[in-house]
């Protein structure tokens, strides 16, 4: 007997069908922009929404599209909760950013915070997609769940 598949969250379908409706499949930045606005349009309870593209020659996480308030530009892996995403290649679920140490200050109003690997199947790190809200304890086990799907349905149009 096969296991059922869950249907895919719709946050990720809306992605899908938006980068084949507009025929971006080749244009990775456009993807990662147009996804920062999905995530900001249907997610609720959120005040940043982006990424930060791993750059190898510099060793560093370049913010890259987002929507929010202005970002640190440049972070180095392991630094805050974004570099240390990147570097366990894990995603990080924090529930009050005021207790992580390290922790980033953007938007002094961000009070939970979830980041997410940016991986390609073959092990190439790109960056990670960050996420904060204003709301402690904001991001549930099924949050993460739906946006890791969404990371993955992205990296289909991003490598």
């Amino acid at each position: 007997m096969s296991a059922v598949q869950s249907p895919a969250p719709l946050i990720s379908q809306l992605l899908d069908t938006w980068i084949q409706g507009e025929g971006s499949q080749d244009f990775p930045m456009a993807n990662y922009a147009n996804a920062a606005a999905i995530l900001y349009q249907n997610v609720t309870d959120i005040n940043w929404v982006g990424f930060y593209l791993y750059d190898d020659t510099q060793n560093q996480l370049v913010v890259g599209p987002f929507l929010g308030k202005p970002a640190v530009a440049l972070i180095a892996p392991e630094a805050g909760v974004v570099g240390h995403a990147f570097s366990v290649q894990e995603t990080v679920v924090v529930d009050d950013v005021n207790t992580f140490a390290n922790h980033i200050v953007c938007d002094p109003n961000s009070n939970a915070e979830i980041v997410i690997p940016l991986t390609t199947a073959d092990g190439r790190r790109l960056g990670v997609l960050d996420i904060d809200s204003p709301t402690r304890q904001r991001f549930s086990a099924q949050d993460r769940a739906n946006l890791e799907h969404f990371v993955q349905t992205l990296l289909a149009y991003v490598k």
